[in-house]
């Protein structure tokens, strides 16, 4: 009974509020009767050394202190409780030598060091641990090399050296480890070495030998193994190519990326559900009919720069032949993790493109053709138990970072941003990093170390940088490079050495992290990304050319308007100053306008839903070259939004007009439109909370605040409603169809002879009398807010003896103090709101 008191007090005095607990069949005795006793404190933060009291208690089988503050060294005095069969100390402070008599332990099953402060050589009298099954002392800094004596570890199914200090070679014994299920031996230095001897391991689940220092080729057994489910040998020097043989058909995960590996992509790699990194090799090069670029293929294939052939920009957009530049660019900036944001730099704002949207995958490479940048992640995070990759990061709670610091982008092992068709010359690069993920509290959260290398054109320019080390945490933090571009490529590559943590504040929290990158040239010359003069300038000429763009619109118009029965070759005197696609091209995304892509149906034809060659993702409007109104749009839409861009306004990749065709080609919004989630059936609706939707209504808002006063054309939208408001992936709002938006003169009322918009949503002043100004996009707005909060169709309204229409509807229930919220609201809370929306 006195050892328990002792107990109790240690931990009252380390922690106040903690209990002992113990489970019901178990008794803390110092009698000589055995009974099974587990001591458990796992992620209590608790401090100071570990109690060696611990000896004292009989038969103890098991201790696991995963998770706190323990400093010091490892008592050697562990090594008397000979009863122990699982030790895991496991993220913690503690720091010197593993005791030497811990090899008395001699039940031992499980020995898990992981993420403390470790180091000397592994004892030797480890090698008594006959009955040790796992292993584990990544995240340390030990010294010598792998042990030989490992081949006395018969029964071990899992040994996970990563990050741990040690030096190579792997030991030729381990091919005695017949048991072997899961091998992690990451980031030893050392002499080269072939591949280790691993054909005796028939029962291999994980075979990770990462930046091992590998030469030579990958044995053709490792392909043959049945239950192997994930394969790394990444960052090494292996040569040769893969095995045609690959019997294994539990392989998920395959990643070869950063080796000399040669010839063709056997179709038996390509399983379907897999995920295949061959990124950085010497394979022969995937043209567009080649198998890995097959469209709609069930599984991720990530082929950036995994071949040579001669062309470099072929070498970054593999599946595309005859790669060319359309035009050559000077300038990047990109809102890593985040979604496209305008930014005050220098006295001029800045946009900077976004990558939220980019799939996820653990071998993964996207393009933003449009600016012509890449990216390419490599690597999953393993044992943090979530199926879905998720490889951004953002701050939930309120903070005063600036908002290109509160998202940010990471990888488990590799990630690269690629520029091309860039201009070649000097550059000024800024890398902007803020530690969102870790804590500076007083829990064993923040023991957590991100460290990682950065790589510029392929030079190591950063070499074990920290944020936190830098300038804390959650701070933002630009660090400057310059660089010179030769080939109209640069690259940016941010790389884990396996040094550092990987169990803090939690499994899956390490690894690279970048919250945004931007690139401006340092010559004077260009003309993107110069001075406030040149951007002046710049912006004046962009400002002339969509007015001469709108212009020659209405000119065209007025001459069609004379005789409606001309065909589409009347717009070849129009110069659209867009993107051209072809109609082959569209046919093809869209499999020949199939009406299984058919996702809606605008003012002036169906939309469809099509897929690049690229594997870009497009909503294609079809209209008719027949139709004056088609035509009116059409114009009309391309003179405007083509000279205006928002995070809140839908893009325009393009357009066609060939034959009787008449096609927009958009940005693809995955949600539809916001109709479609408020109005339709319950089966298809999307629900939509407060919180969504009054994040919706701020996005409309902005958007049509851009267009009024931000944008250096004053536009008025004139048709602002359910229909014509797009979601994305994350429900962010974009206002789209600008087929009736009219160019707002200096701020006055213009009387329009033509009224055009929805019946419902238009202004009074403007439905009666053409009175038109920014103030009727401002109504509209209002009505669909209405529409947002009530989850009532205006269009759909049903009058009676108290309303004739939704607004009057509001106004009646509004008068009687009566709530006119949705009912999938929580009332009190949406009323709470309603004083900050009407604001």
């Amino acid at each position: 009974m006195v050892i328990l008191v002792n107990l109790k007090r240690y931990l009252k005095c380390q922690s106040p509020t903690l209990k002992l607990m113990l489970p019901s069949d178990v008794t803390l005795t110092a009698t000589t009767t055995p009974s099974t006793v587990m001591f458990v404190l796992k992620y209590y933060s608790l401090g100071g050394v570990l109690p060696p009291e611990l000896v004292k208690l009989p038969y103890l089988r098991l201790i696991s202190l995963l998770g706190n503050r323990f400093s010091g060294q490892i008592p050697g005095e562990l090594g008397n409780i000979t009863t122990l069969t699982y030790l895991n100390l496991e993220a913690n402070n503690l720091s010197g030598t593993v005791p030497s008599d811990l090899g008395r332990l001699v039940n031992l099953q499980s020995l898990i060091l992981s993420s403390n402060r470790l180091t000397g050589m592994l004892p030797v009298s480890l090698a008594e641990l006959r009955n040790l099954i796992d292993f584990r002392i990544s995240d340390n800094n030990f010294s010598g090399s792998i042990p030989n004596f490992i081949q006395n570890w018969r029964l071990l199914s899992k040994l996970e050296i990563i990050g741990a200090g040690l030096q190579g070679p792997i030991p030729s014994s381990i091919s005695l480890l017949r048991n072997l299920t899961d091998l992690r031996i990451c980031e030893i230095s050392g002499p080269a070495q072939g591949f280790p001897l691993l054909d005796n391991a028939n029962g291999l689940v994980t075979v990770v030998l990462r930046s091992c220092n590998l030469s030579g080729e990958i044995p053709a057994y490792i392909w043959q193994k049945r239950d192997l489910l994930l394969l790394d040998v990444s960052f090494n020097k292996l040569v040769g190519g893969i095995s045609r043989d690959i019997i294994g058909r539990s392989l998920r995960y395959v990643f070869l990326t950063s080796n000399m590996l040669s010839g063709d992509i056997p179709d038996s790699l390509l399983i379907e559900g897999a995920t295949i990194d061959l990124s950085y090799n010497n394979f022969t090069w995937q043209g567009p009919d080649s198998p890995t670029c097959r469209p709609n293929m069930n599984l991720f294939v990530n082929l950036f720069k995994s071949s040579l052939s001669g062309n470099p920009l072929q070498d970054i957009l593999q599946c595309t032949r005859d790669a060319k530049c359309p035009r050559y660019g000077c300038s990047l900036h990109v809102n890593s993790g985040g979604n496209e944001l305008r930014v005050r730099e220098n006295n001029h704002d800045v946009l900077y493109d976004g990558d939220a949207s980019f799939d996820n995958g653990a071998g993964s490479f996207h393009t933003n053709t449009k600016n012509n940048w890449g990216l390419s992640s490599t690597g999953d995070f393993l044992d943090d138990n979530i199926q879905t990759n998720i490889y951004v990061a953002s701050l939930e709670n309120s903070t005063n970072l600036p908002s290109l610091y509160t998202t940010a982008r990471l990888s488990p092992l590799s990630l690269t941003y690629i520029s091309y068709c860039l201009q070649n010359g000097d550059y000024h690069i800024n890398l902007h990093f803020a530690e969102i993920q870790y804590t500076n509290d007083t829990t064993y959260r923040n023991l957590g170390r991100r460290i990682f290398n950065i790589y510029i054109q392929g030079q190591l320019v950063k070499k074990d940088f920290n944020i936190e080390d830098e300038v804390g945490i959650g701070r933002p933090l630009v660090v400057p490079f310059n660089a010179s571009v030769v080939n109209h490529t640069l690259e940016v590559r941010f790389y884990w050495a396996g040094k550092g943590t990987a169990r803090f504040p939690k499994r899956g929290r390490y690894g690279p992290l970048v919250s945004a990158i931007s690139v401006n040239p340092i010559s004077k010359r260009c003309s993107i990304g110069g001075k406030k003069k040149m951007v002046t300038y710049v912006g004046f000429a962009i400002m002339g050319l969509c007015l001469l763009m709108i212009i020659s619109a209405a000119v065209w118009w007025k001459w069609f308007s004379k005789d409606n029965t001309r065909n589409y070759e009347d717009f070849q005197g129009v110069d659209m100053k867009t993107m051209s696609f072809s109609l082959k091209q569209l046919k093809t995304a869209t499999r020949n306008f199939n009406p299984t892509s058919k996702i809606g149906e605008g003012g002036f034809g169906p939309v469809y839903k099509g897929t690049l060659r690229d594997g870009t993702i497009i909503a294609v409007k079809q209209l008719s070259s027949r139709s004056r109104q088609g035509n009116r749009e059409f114009l009309n839409e391309i003179g405007v939004i083509s000279c205006i861009q928002h995070p809140n306004l839908v893009k325009l990749h393009g357009c066609c007009i060939e034959e009787d065709q008449l096609l927009l080609v958009y940005e693809y919004m995955e949600n539809n439109s916001l109709a479609s989630a408020l109005f339709d059936s319950n089966k298809s609706r999307t629900l939509l909370d407060w919180a969504t939707r009054f994040k919706i209504c701020v996005g409309i808002a902005r958007g049509l605040a851009f267009l009024h006063e931000e944008s250096r054309l004053k536009i008025v939208h004139r048709d602002i409603k359910a229909t014509n408001v797009l979601l994305d992936k994350d429900l962010n709002p974009k206002i789209s169809d600008f087929g009736l938006a009219r160019l707002d003169e200096d701020e006055k009322t213009h009387v329009s002879t033509r009224v055009a918009g929805t019946i419902g949503y238009m202004a009074p002043e403007y439905a009666l009398w053409g009175h038109l100004s920014y103030k009727a996009d401002v109504y509209s707005f209002g009505v669909v807010a209405l529409e947002i909060v009530s989850g009532k169709n205006n269009n759909k309204y049903i009058p009676n003896n108290d309303s004739v229409c939704l607004l009057d509807w509001v106004h009646f229930h509004f008068s009687k103090s009566l709530h006119f919220f949705h009912t999938y609201f929580n009332v009190a809370f949406a009323k709470a709101s309603i004083p900050i929306y009407s604001n």
